[in-house]
């Protein structure tokens, strides 16, 4: 059964959360703040991390840098009622899957759950596919990316979006065909998601960014090669 650890200092707000993914078929638990859920983790598997970010003893970011030492590849949807932009990029930065603003709906963030499992399980990789470009390998089984030999940091979702751009090299995606193949669902938030993707993913690809071409009015387009 799939298994939802739910992190929050409210206890409603994790009651209620709880109430909703039980009624989907979902197991769960539950942790009142960073530390404790940091803790849960590291003695228990989970498949997907709600997290709520200002929490006392440790804060939600805090605790996603910690989990992501040991368990890298967890999806997490951050919950907060900050709804900066800067905060919306801290948390893609540490690798954070999805962002829900509070007040939110519960349907929509079971929605979201949901999309973001379906995804994880339609990417389980197959042994021996790799794709490389120039110096540059993306290795689909193993989930890394390499320069000149030397791997390269991305978020999951960096990953993902990479991955997808570079399978689907030469054509030009749109903005809605990138959210809903990398983000598993027609995306009904801030579409702005997907170029703060974009601008991470280039800042970490340094010289290889120049082969993610913005398309104005449309999307973008992973080149076949440099010269394109």
């Amino acid at each position: 059964m799939t298994k939802i650890l739910i992190v929050d200092d409210e206890a409603k707000i994790r009651e209620m959360i709880e109430k909703y993914a039980r009624h989907e078929g979902f197991d769960t638990a539950q942790a009142s703040d960073g530390m404790e859920a940091v803790e849960m983790c590291e003695n228990n598997s989970y498949d997907l991390i709600v997290m709520d970010i200002m929490m006392p003893n440790l804060d939600g970011f805090s605790a996603v840098k910690e989990i992501r030492q040991f368990n890298p590849a967890v999806p997490v949807i951050m919950l907060s009622a900050l709804g900066e932009e800067y905060d919306r990029i801290h948390g893609f930065d540490i690798g954070v899957d999805d962002y829900v603003v509070k007040p939110f709906s519960s349907k929509e963030l079971m929605m979201r759950i949901h999309a973001i499992l379906k995804r994880v399980k339609a990417s389980s990789p197959s042994a021996g596919d790799a794709l490389s470009v120039g110096e540059m390998t993306i290795d689909y089984s193993a989930r890394t990316v390499t320069i000149g030999g030397s791997r390269i940091q991305l978020s999951p979702k960096e990953y993902e979006l990479l991955a997808y751009l570079a399978k689907n090299r030469g054509i030009a995606l749109t903005r809605e065909q990138l959210l809903s193949n990398v983000w598993g669902y027609d995306y009904f938030g801030d579409d702005r998601t997907l170029d703060t993707h974009i601008k991470l993913l280039r800042r970490n690809l340094g010289d290889y960014a120049k082969y993610i071409v913005t398309l104005r009015g449309i999307g973008y387009r992973f080149e076949k090669d440099s010269e394109s």
